[in-house]
């Protein structure tokens, strides 16, 4: 699934400021200031962006289709038209289970 990672740069949420954390870089000072005010930063992925739609009339599914007849020939055919016109994303979606985050920066299992 992608479009998942954090495409920011100089904003690292799990960033050690331990005694074996790096200097910061010069020029950097707005990353800095957020990285101050992120102590509460969590490793864990609590909600998402859901991937469905619903239509107009409330049913919802990640894609929907009409079906329209097509005479072609003297002959009726039966074809499905997908619907992009008016619908509506669900939104943020709360987890079951909370995930790790993807740019969380430690091994978990190596084979």
């Amino acid at each position: 699934m992608g479009g998942s990672g954090s495409k920011s740069r100089g904003f690292w949420p799990f960033a050690g400021s331990g005694p074996g954390a790096d200097p910061p870089s010069v020029g950097h000072d707005q990353s800095l200031a957020r990285l101050r005010g992120s102590r509460s930063a969590t490793p864990f992925v609590f909600t998402r962006r859901s991937s469905l739609y619903y239509d107009e009339d409330g049913d919802l599914a990640h894609e929907f289709y009409e079906e329209t007849i097509v005479t072609k020939n003297g002959r009726k055919r039966a074809k499905l038209k997908r619907i992009q016109k008016n619908l509506i994303p669900q939104g943020i979606v709360k987890l079951d289970h909370p995930r790790i985050h993807v740019d969380f920066p430690v091994v978990l299992c190596e084979v």
